[in-house]
């Protein structure tokens, strides 16, 4: 039986989130598998919020209903910096596509037992929105008042969420817990992106490394370089440039 190249390559596009640029994309295998808990590490200015608006834009040009939770923007400020970058993504907005969810935890006393309360409203809103994409931009203010073990029965809820068909990323500062802590987290997660700032020359340029892609269609590629430019977007660099 002959076998139809196209309809396959269409096939599996389906069953994978793109970042809506092919050289990320192709260093991902295709794209994060649909069903797949996703971890975005990494330390401040890495380049993790503009990767989550990445894959928010991608997945919106893909037919995807995306929920986008925000600890670090407004509504308008969010689409404004998608903008900034090329991402317009303001028509999905006004259709009900995107959904964006602030997180301002005011007035909310810090301590363990309210951050697991938080962490469980968090998963059971997650639980019941029409959304298949989640986003969560960024776990690290939850992480600072809660137990190691509070955490990774919040993860271990949104991997049952997974499960079930949601497609979940999430990003956290490297800092938030100690080395053996994120070891587990990072193992909890079926795809691991870890990303760092390298210098070339006498610039800087985030190095976005494939550390695990659970699922992937095809081999992943370990690393891409890329440089984020106010009103063009994400640029990637090659890796001879970046490493001249």
């Amino acid at each position: 039986m002959a076998v139809n190249l196209d309809e396959l390559e269409e096939k599996q596009k389906k069953n994978i989130l793109s970042s809506g640029n092919s050289e990320i994309d192709k260093r991902l295998g295709g794209g994060i598998p649909l069903g797949s808990l996703t971890l975005i590490e990494g330390e401040n200015d890495t380049g993790k919020s503009v990767l989550c608006q990445q894959f928010t834009y991608g997945g919106l040009v893909q037919g995807h209903n995306i929920a986008y939770y925000t600890t670090e923007n407004t509504i308008k400020s969010l689409l404004a910096q998608m903008e900034s970058l090329s991402l317009d993504v303001s028509d999905f907005y006004a259709w009900g596509y995107l959904r964006i969810f602030p997180i301002h935890l005011e007035g909310v006393e810090w301590n363990p037992d309210q951050m697991r309360k938080v962490l469980q409203l968090l998963s059971d809103h997650i639980k019941s929105i029409r959304e298949n994409v989640i986003i969560i931009d960024s776990l690290t203010m939850f992480t600072t008042y809660s137990t190691e073990d509070d955490v990774l029965e919040f993860l271990t809820r949104l991997k049952n969420l997974c499960d079930r068909g949601k497609t979940i990323l999430i990003t956290l500062h490297q800092h938030a817990f100690k080395e053996d802590t994120l070891v587990r987290i990072r193992s909890a997660c079926d795809c691991h992106l870890f990303l760092r700032k390298e210098q070339v020359g006498d610039r800087y340029v985030c190095v976005l490394e494939v550390a695990k892609i659970r699922g992937a269609k095809k081999t992943t590629g370990n690393i891409v370089s890329f440089e984020v430019h106010p009103g063009f977007g994400l640029k990637i660099i090659p890796i001879q440039s970046a490493q001249a």
